[in-house]
């Protein structure tokens, strides 16, 4: 995998803090505070355990008894870590969607609509200060007043415009589009996980059902463009956080090097380093052992007294 994607346009801009505001809906969000300072920095360093960080929270999103402050709270350390997911420039049919007329949607969990204005586009990711952005046919004009901005988007140059005002820091992103997507992300690890654990007692009715949930998981594939380097080279483009977050866990899925397994006693998903391993970590495995021995001592209790 690494060997794939060793060429890689997957810079990204994290910020070093974020609030929760809610618009006039009632519709709750996250942005980069006004005073916050953006990091560019290349996910895809560490990207097993930014997938595994992923899977992690979308399990927790999953669970019924988490409360909503405590996925706010992890939400908020995942997304201060990694930056928001580009929501933006990952759900229409192309990053470029500024250069068309109006923006396609493919199907997805977020917008019914299959097309719609950019201006309405941009007001799901603005909602709170609308930014000096307009926009005739397909002719636009953004202006930048921001000094950090107008460095990123320097460095950022050769990004698709979308890409670099995805960035600014009226941008937000909604929570509960958040947790569906992490949930997604956890059901589909958890469908693989369970269809070849539990592969040789399932019948055939369950196997196509496990398949179908598989079926589901996909997206807009990146984009790639040829540089002339020692030889000729594909470098793909990563356009949002969300596609390379995907992409890289699509890889880890049906990589035969890689094995992501369910702890057996936190429940957490963990990168096993060798085929029989059961436990994240030796604290989880002592934790387990003492734990059933101590519901082995439990039973043996009630035996004696029956």
């Amino acid at each position: 995998m690494n060997q794939l994607f060793k060429k890689s346009s997957s810079n990204w801009i994290r910020y070093d803090r974020y609030e929760w505001k809610t618009d006039a809906k009632g519709i709750l969000y996250i942005t980069p505070c006004k005073d916050a300072k953006p990091d560019l920095y290349n996910p895809l360093k560490d990207a097993d355990n930014m997938v595994l960080s992923a899977i992690n929270l979308g399990l927790l999103c999953m669970k019924s008894e988490t409360s909503k402050e405590t996925l706010k709270t992890e939400l908020m350390n995942f997304i201060q870590k990694y930056g928001l997911l580009g929501f933006m420039t990952a759900l229409p049919t192309t990053p470029e969607f500024i250069t068309y007329e109006s923006v396609y949607l493919p199907l997805n969990h977020f917008i019914k609509e299959e097309s719609m204005s950019t201006d309405e586009y941009l007001s799901y990711f603005f909602p709170f200060e609308p930014i000096s952005f307009a926009k005739r046919n397909r002719e636009s004009m953004w202006n930048i007043t921001d000094i950090d901005m107008m460095a990123i988007t320097m460095a950022l140059q050769n990004k698709p415009q979308a890409v670099t005002m995805s960035f600014q820091k009226e941008y937000a992103e909604r929570y509960d589009w958040l947790v569906e997507e992490f949930k997604d992300w956890a059901f589909t690890f958890v469908t693989s996980f369970l269809y070849y654990q539990d592969l040789d007692i399932l019948d055939e009715d369950q196997k196509r059902l496990y398949r179908q949930g598989m079926a589901a998981f996909g997206g807009i594939a990146p984009t790639y463009h040829v540089e002339l380097l020692d030889r000729p080279t594909i470098v793909w483009d990563f356009h949002s956080l969300l596609l390379q977050i995907q992409m890289m866990f699509s890889f880890m899925l049906t990589d035969e090097k890689s094995s992501i397994k369910v702890c057996k006693h936190c429940g957490k998903a963990f990168i096993a380093s060798r085929p029989n391993a059961e436990f994240c970590s030796p604290q989880c495995k002592n934790q387990y052992n003492v734990y059933k021995s101590r519901s082995k001592k439990m039973d043996a209790m009630d035996e004696d007294d029956d």
